[in-house]
């Protein structure tokens, strides 16, 4: 049963008892009411027609039977004190009901005092006692109880109606209300239905400022970032496979190569020098796959491992003059000019890491400068220690410039690949600057070599 019916259901049993409950109610206290007040009206009546009769009673031509039964409207009897009725005031053909048994009693000991008693439910009497010198009558008033009745018979017939068009408003309105409210659940139902079987690009139009809304306004939100959570898990599961991909070529042109010197290696007949030749470059292509394991776990590392760096305070010039003197052999070969300016300036930091980013950053910068100079500096900046590596190198044209620092993202794949390098070192670079919480800059125009900075706090 779907929930507008349950809710329509719901309300109209609940409205439906509580206004039957009200109109019995009401119905059984105005009945007890207006019977109260015709017993009480009919004794005071009675009393009345006792002091009419007092007098009356016995004259020949005193009141008729017929006139006092039209002009009081109740049916009037006299009966002497053992029972047997002397006169009789109303229709001929009514029947006039026996007196009880212990009324004579009742009234010789209560002189004067009303006694009620009813007759077949139908009829309502009082009897009073009426004393006279000749001796005692009792004086017998009643009234049909359909005449008591008739205003209950009229406000039954008033609250049952009332009761009827409550019910159909009732029909009415709540159908309505429990549209109301289940109409925004089933659209709210609907659309966590699509977004759950992955339509995320579905929005929700619920202009209410109820819960309702609220909760609209949440599952749209909920959308809203599982669609963003899709684009990131489809840019990083495109970007894993690229990944596995450059693994597998970065790993696969060592081991041709490798395979290829060793089978050179045992021919027969080869010269020494050749043997030799063939070795080394066996040896440099182990020593790229070295390169490249080490520098995918440092990666991992820094994905996983809290503990990736640990800070200390140190001077950041004798950790940049240490780095240029490990690269001072490879620049003099190629005729650059690599030079350290750095002040006396101490930070904190993990120094074997940032060790780590300044030979991947003079490295880079020594390949890719035919002729020039590199130079790296350090200077105060506010709070922090600016670190640059600036070459007059080949320079790096902007549209690279994103993706720079992705794992595997070569300018120029054949150069990188041939000149051995592994494709992970600006990523190792970014990895552990963003373990620092220290962003890293770059500017470059081709042609005109390239200058990337990075920040470290002052120690």
């Amino acid at each position: 049963m779907k929930i507008q019916y349950k809710l329509s259901l719901t309300f109209i049993l609940l409205l439906i008892f509580g206004v039957t409950a009200i109109s019995s109610y009401t119905i059984m206290s105005v009945r007890a009411y207006l019977l109260s007040q015709g017993e009480e009206n009919l004794i005071n009546d009675a009393r009345l027609i006792q002091l009419v009769l007092q007098n009356e009673i016995f004259e020949n031509d005193g009141i008729s039977d017929t006139r006092l039964n039209q002009f009081s409207g109740y049916e009037v009897a006299i009966y002497d004190i053992t029972g047997n009725r002397i006169r009789f005031f109303g229709e001929p053909n009514l029947t006039q009901p026996t007196l009880p048994d212990d009324l004579t009693r009742k009234l010789s000991q209560q002189n004067s005092t009303v006694v009620t008693s009813e007759s077949d439910n139908q009829f309502l009497f009082v009897y009073n006692l009426i004393s006279r010198a000749d001796g005692n009558r009792i004086l017998a008033v009643g009234q049909s109880k359909e005449v008591i009745n008739q205003p209950v018979r009229t406000m039954r017939w008033i609250v049952y109606s009332g009761m009827f068009i409550s019910i159909s408003i009732i029909l009415f309105v709540s159908f309505i209300f429990s549209k109301y409210l289940s109409q925004p659940i089933m659209q709210l139902t609907d659309a966590s239905r699509k977004i759950a079987d992955g339509d995320t690009d579905y929005t929700i139009n619920l202009e209410r400022e109820d819960e309702f809304g609220t909760l609209a306004d949440s599952l749209n939100q909920m959308s809203a970032k599982l669609r963003a959570d899709n684009e990131q898990l489809k840019l990083a599961s495109e970007k894993q496979r690229q990944f596995y991909a450059d693994i597998a070529h970065e790993i696969r042109n060592p081991l041709h190569t490798i395979m290829g010197t060793l089978e050179m290696m045992q021919m027969d007949g080869i010269a020494e020098d050749k043997r030799q030749k063939f070795s080394k470059s066996a040896m440099s292509q182990a020593d790229r796959i070295n390169r490249l394991f080490k520098d995918l776990m440092t990666l991992q590392r820094s994905d996983l491992d809290q503990n990736f760096i640990a800070e200390k305070r140190f001077r950041i010039d004798e950790l940049i003059k240490k780095s240029g003197q490990t690269f001072q052999g490879i620049a003099q070969d190629k005729g650059i000019d690599l030079s350290c300016k750095a002040g006396k300036h101490h930070v904190t930091a993990d120094p074997d890491k940032i060790e780590q980013v300044l030979d991947n950053l003079i490295s880079n910068a020594l390949k890719y400068t035919p002729a020039g100079s590199v130079t790296i500096s350090a200077e105060k900046d506010g709070g922090k220690v600016r670190v640059e590596v600036k070459d007059t190198g080949i320079g790096i044209p902007k549209d690279h410039h994103p993706r720079l620092f992705d794992r595997f993202y070569r300018t120029d794949k054949a150069r990188s690949r041939d000149s051995g390098g592994t494709g992970l070192g600006l990523a190792v670079v970014k990895s552990i600057l963003d373990a620092h919480g220290s962003e890293i800059g770059i500017e470059s125009e081709p042609g005109k070599g390239t200058k990337i900075w990075f920040h470290l706090n002052a120690g």
